[in-house]
């Protein structure tokens, strides 16, 4: 929630987003150059990896694979999606960030990836290189080499390669840039030599590639971006364009036009640019066709720029306006120009401003240093060489970012620069990865010029000794470390981590883990759960998985995964939901065992269920969430920071049900309404039935639902009787019966009771405002909506007749020819409106109607009388069928019927895809986010576990907010649990949501509990309970008091809720009001965490 964010980067983030980039980009504007190929015709490719420009324009002709990349689509969408399937990218460096990026963008669909890298492998690579082994090393294999199988595997539509060169040096500089001649974006994530950057980046101006320059070193990182002089973005952020609905267009010059303002603020600036629809009035003399420039005057209100409309006499009503999103032209600095004048240096954390300054020189003195030594690094822990790198800060600090204060920063860079972090790799792999699509998509806003990151904070303050940070030059934990140390290293391996979800922040999550080394050591262990199975949608992001995987349980196939990649890993897989009903796996004594909670969730509900249980057993938390491009991180650590519950967003708001029923005015209206349809008709409708044929006691059943019961009832005997199909043909027949009845009779007999020019009792015009006066649909086989092109009519005869018949087991068919023929031969009966009909106009009527029903047991008889008997009909059994949004049957039922609604209602329409995700509520994802997220999570782990030598306050920690479309990155520090005051014996005790009371004294008595209470808080008890069950008041029974004064707490519990304990229940909650002896004033105090067993 932006509420969470501190004010100052709020407003940061809020601006950002308005940054002067104009939007958007229709499919038929100029394409951007995603390595634009058109001085490169001439030129013969140099080596047979790289994909050829003919074999590039074939690609880009092939259908997506929407089972695939579903989620993904949903952030880049179709057309950014072929650019990208048309896009060669080469990335130089296999060491632990390639090997992420490589993996981020082959999951998203490239054409494909050539990967070099003629290095062996070194056991610094293992910390990162999750496809490296110890028995690589030595091996006299490269690292490309070595990852490139395991990479192909990820995408089968992505051609993985590798090219060779002697070294990556200056001495081999011409069969490097060889190499760029037929790519589209080129990607180096190793330390290299100044000048072949340059050289390479020059290369890349002179082909029409992007550029792109990221390293990580330790805790710190870089990443620079060069997309050309001239690169156009075709959307700035990926955000739906604004939408919102005419109240009026004002007839005067230039026009005003007012918003409904029930509908929400228009979400425009001037500047922006809009088309209308569907607008009623201004005597026809608008050309809703064109775009309009619009000056903003207001949340609800803006003018048309150059637009007179003075001479119209009839205002204009009830259209649909939609922001125009326009491309843009980016122009960047080469690596050369921006070193030297950086032009941007992008902020990522608000509490370090003059971090990224300091770090630009740092990685200056660096390469300077790896100039002097042969390209060379530092060795971890040497204080001489990193002190030259210091007196390097300093000789070349032209900009006095450097100072005595900051020369710990920048030995700890040197020192650690040979360290290949994965939570460091993770993250920037997350961020480059994002930056290839921009490059090969044109959409989002790039970094134009460089980001700097660090987690510095995670570190000691001094150098760790030199025997504390050696490498033994075969451990997967060299990088760990030389950052962290052997004592750190050992505490992380020793963890006992609990990891709740196995999708997509999961599978990241287990990989960090396991190349950490994260329940690898004696005591350590990880547990993850998960109940869901894995679906072919899941393999562009839960890179875990294969094919092969689809239907297995997440849970288990991500743990084998894991033992893949570290075999000295001990873990256990669930397949069971973290819940109240299953307290007896998830209980005291397993809370009781963990060093710390990681959610991987993707619903609030089950995350504030493991918060309250980190609560109660003060367990760090570790949270994160994606939603596309954007996403969190939050760090709940006992004491020091609020919880996650602590902060919560509204609850969305639910759609009127009459809006639902007879006054929509948006799709995502008749979209519900569709969905809720095919509940009532597919599943609803045959639960009943069976409910009917399997329950003997059925009509008593009924007795206690009075306000559906005859609904039920007609439903079983239209079901069951009047309307049960013999043949697929009666199927057909009642799909366009249904079509008749709900798009054109309901809607007459609507206008039969509000005709369109009714009037209100105030004299206002009925339909008017968000209510839209709707027109019938008839039938026809080959209609097509003007908006999203779809036949809706054939789609959902089609889609109601297959649909019908598996509910009654009946063999379906598709064909057009057997349906026209049906359907010319179906007799549809004439419809007149029918008098008395009562239609609630409000919500109110429709709340006082549902509350108001007729005693209707005679006719309940009469209908239940006239139904077969159950013993008539043994064997028999519908078929419900559960809604799917992944089962393309029901969104071809839900879209077509969700847009004849819409029809009826002049609200346009929505294709397939776009109904998808409205209607199954479907979260965008995207493996680069989801990289970026748990990378961020494990450098929080790291302080979890304890920095050295160091001890942590809350303002090291550190919560994430991003958005990579834009792009925007920002971490501040947590907020500090909310404190209640109590006087406990003259002393004033500030307790959070983290304290209890806590006794640990076995299973004592009531009259021990009350003693204990005198005793040590010089507190009175007036009233204890647990749940809902009152163990003592002092207005009690004296009897009732007396008895259970000796009785141990436990048994006074049980002997109440007539329950026993699980075994596996340590704790016992109780809640109590008490009063001060001295004062006999109430002190409001925690609940008390009794320890009985």
């Amino acid at each position: 929630a932006i509420d969470m964010i501190p004010p100052t980067i709020r407003k940061y983030l809020i601006t950002s987003m308005k940054r002067t980039l104009s939007e958007g980009q229709s499919a038929n504007t100029k394409k951007p150059r995603m390595g634009s190929n058109e001085s490169k015709q001439s030129k013969k490719e140099s080596n047979d990896n790289i994909m050829s420009e003919e074999k590039m324009d074939i690609v880009a002709t092939v259908e997506v694979d929407e089972k695939l990349y579903s989620r993904q689509l949903y952030v880049m969408g179709h057309e950014a999606q072929r650019r990208m399937m048309a896009s060669n990218a080469l990335l130089f460096g296999l060491s632990g960030l390639g090997a992420e990026v490589a993996k981020n963008c082959i999951l998203a669909g490239l054409s494909s990836m050539t990967l070099c890298d003629p290095n062996e492998p070194t056991s610094y690579d293992l910390g990162g290189n999750f496809y490296l082994q110890a028995q690589h090393l030595g091996s006299g294999k490269s690292r490309a080499e070595l990852s490139r199988d395991k990479l192909s595997e990820l995408n089968q539509y992505v051609s993985v390669n590798t090219a060779s060169v002697p070294s990556l040096t200056t001495q081999h500089q011409d069969e490097i840039l060889s190499l760029i001649d037929s790519v589209s974006v080129v990607i180096v994530t190793i330390p290299l030599a100044p000048s072949l950057i340059i050289a390479m980046n020059k290369k890349c101006r002179e082909v029409g590639a992007s550029f792109i320059y990221s390293v990580t070193t330790g805790v710190f990182a870089k990443v620079f971006c060069d997309f050309g002089p001239a690169f156009v973005v075709s959307d700035k952020d990926g955000e739906q364009p604004h939408s919102s609905q005419v109240e009026m267009i004002i007839p005067a010059n230039p026009a005003t036009v007012k918003v409904l303002e029930d509908q929400g603020r228009h979400g425009l600036e001037t500047g922006d640019y809009v088309t209308f629809s569907r607008v009623k009035g201004l005597d026809d003399k608008f050309d809703a066709s064109k775009e309009y420039k619009i000056i903003s005057t207001g949340p609800y209100t803006f003018e048309l720029e150059g637009v007179d409309l003075s001479g119209v006499t009839n205002a204009g009503t009830q259209g649909y306006i939609t922001q125009v999103k326009k491309p843009v032209t980016m122009a960047f600095l080469t690596y050369e120009e921006a070193l030297e004048k950086p032009d941007e240096l992008m902020m990522s954390d608000f509490a370090k401003f003059d971090r990224p300054p300091l770090l630009h020189l740092c990685y200056k003195a660096l390469h300077a240093y790896m100039d002097k030594h042969d390209g060379a690094l530092p060795n971890p822990g040497n204080v001489e060489e990193a002190n030259e790198v210091v007196e390097l800060c300093k000789s070349l600090d032209t900009a006095g970012a450097f100072s005595d204060t900051v020369e710990h920063l920048v030995r700890h860079l040197a020192s650690g620069s040979k360290a290949v972090l994965s939570p460091m790799c993770a993250a920037m792999g997350g961020i480059v990865g994002q930056e290839v699509l921009k490059a090969c998509s044109g959409k989002f806003t790039p970094i134009k010029g460089f980001l700097y990151f660090d987690a510095d904070e995670s570190l000691p303050d001094e150098l760790l000794p030199v025997d504390e940070v050696a490498p033994s030059g075969t451990s997967r934990y060299d990088s760990q470390i030389a950052v962290y140390g052997k004592s750190m290293q050992e505490k992380i391996m020793n963890q006992k981590l609990f990891l709740v979800g196995a999708g997509a922040i999961g599978c990241e999550m287990l990989k960090n883990w396991a190349l950490m080394g994260v329940g690898c050591g004696e005591d350590g262990h990880i547990h993850i759960t998960d109940m869901d199975r894995i679906e072919k949608s899941n393999l562009s992001r839960q890179f875990l998985f294969r094919t092969k995987h689809i239907n297995h349980f997440k849970s288990t196939c991500a743990a084998e995964a894991a033992l893949e990649i570290n075999p000295d890993i001990k873990i256990t897989s669930y397949q069971e939901k973290v819940a109240g009903e299953t307290e007896h796996i998830f209980g005291d004594d397993f809370y009781d065992k963990l060093t710390g909670v990681c959610t991987a969730l993707d619903n609030v509900e089950a995350r504030l269920y493991v918060d309250q249980k980190c609560l109660f057993y003060r367990l760090p938390m570790l949270e994160s969430g994606t939603l596309g491009t954007k996403g969190n991180t939050q760090v709940v650590v006992p004491h020091l920071t609020e919880n996650y519950g602590a902060t919560r967003d509204p609850p969305e708001k639910s759609i009127p049900v009459c809006t639902l029923k007879n006054f929509p005015n948006q799709i995502t209206h008749t979209l519900q309404w569709s969905r809720d349809y095919f509940a009532g008709i597919f599943t609803q409708n045959a639960e009943d039935v069976n409910a009917y044929l399997g329950s003997p006691d059925f009509a008593k059943q009924l007795e206690s639902q009075q306000n559906t019961k005859m609904d039920t009832l007609k439903s079983i005997q239209n079901t069951l009787v009047n309307e049960r199909p013999r043949s697929f043909e009666d199927c057909v027949v009642w799909a366009r019966l249904k079509f008749e009845e709900l798009y054109v009779n309901q809607i007459q007999q609507l206008l039969h009771n509000f005709p369109e020019d009714q009037v209100t009792s105030s004299g206002a015009k009925f339909w008017s405002g968000s209510k839209r006066c709707p027109i019938p649909v008839h039938f026809d086989i080959n209609s097509k909506c003007e908006d999203a092109e779809m036949r809706n009519h054939f789609d959902f005869v089609v889609a109601t007749a297959n649909l019908r018949a598996s509910m009654y087991g009946i063999t379906g068919r598709t064909d057009e020819e057997y349906f026209a023929n049906v359907l010319k031969a179906t007799i549809v009966p004439d419809f007149s409106p029918k008098e008395g009909v009562k239609i609630a106009a409000n919500d109110a009527e429709a709340e006082k109607e549902s509350n108001g029903f007729d005693d209707a047991d005679t006719e309940a008889d009469d209908i239940i009388n006239s139904l077969p008997k159950p013993s008539e009909l043994a064997g028999f059994k519908l078929a419900p069928i559960e809604f799917d949004k992944d089962i393309d049957e029901h969104m071809r039922f839900v879209t077509a019927c969700s847009n004849l609604r819409a029809m009826n209602y002049s609200i346009p329409t929505e294709d397939n895809h776009r109904s998808r995700a409205i209607a199954g509520k479907i979260i965008p994802a995207i493996a680069t986010t989801t990289a970026l997220v748990t990378g961020l999570v494990c450098v929080e782990l790291y302080k979890i576990v304890g920095t050295p030598r160091k001890e942590l306050k809350a303002d090291a920690f550190k919560n994430g907010f991003i958005n990579l479309a834009i792009p925007f990155i920002t971490l501040s520090e947590p907020t500090p649990p909310a404190k209640t005051k109590a006087v406990i014996k003259g002393k004033e005790w500030d307790w959070t949501a983290w304290d209890s009371i806590d006794i640990n004294k076995g299973d004592i008595t009531l009259a021990e509990l009350m003693e204990h209470f005198k005793n040590e808080y010089n507190l009175e008890i007036s009233m204890l309970s647990q749940g809902v069950s009152i163990l003592y008041s002092f207005f009690a029974n004296k009897k009732k008091v007396a008895e259970r004064l000796p009785m141990p707490m436990s048994k006074i519990i049980t002997s109440i809720t007539k329950k026993e304990f699980p075994p596996n229940q340590l704790f016992i909650i109780l809640e109590l009001i008490a009063n001060d002896l001295d004062t006999d004033e109430e002190v409001e105090i925690p609940y008390v965490k009794f320890r009985f067993r």
